[in-house]
């Protein structure tokens, strides 16, 4: 299950305790044309978060993709398949060793 976010605090606030996510994924949807699919994963790559944005939207400042988010619990999904866990959370080293949390990437 995968839960999309809409704010760039992705519903994490003061009051939450929120999980760190680490950018994992980027792809174009199947679906709708121009449309990206970010998806980020906690370090073991047992959850994870999706968010889409419209490929226009990468433009101009305060639009970067950074390499890691704070998220509420209640908007991460599990991570059911063996092999993708594994993936996400080898992608979540690397970006880590690589990058600070807030890295445009």
């Amino acid at each position: 299950m995968e839960h999309s976010g809409a704010s760039d605090v992705e519903g994490a606030d003061a009051s939450d305790d929120a999980v760190r996510v680490w950018l994992v994924e980027r792809t174009y949807s199947d679906d709708e044309q121009n449309l990206i699919i970010l998806t980020y994963a906690t370090p073991d790559g047992e959850r994870d978060f999706r968010k889409e944005r419209a490929l226009t939207s990468f433009s101009g400042p305060g639009r970067e993709t950074t390499a890691a988010l704070d998220v509420s619990p209640s908007n991460l999904g599990t991570v059911s398949d063996e092999e993708t866990r594994e993936r996400y959370a080898t992608e979540v080293e690397r970006l880590r060793e690589t990058h600070a949390p807030d890295d445009s990437v």
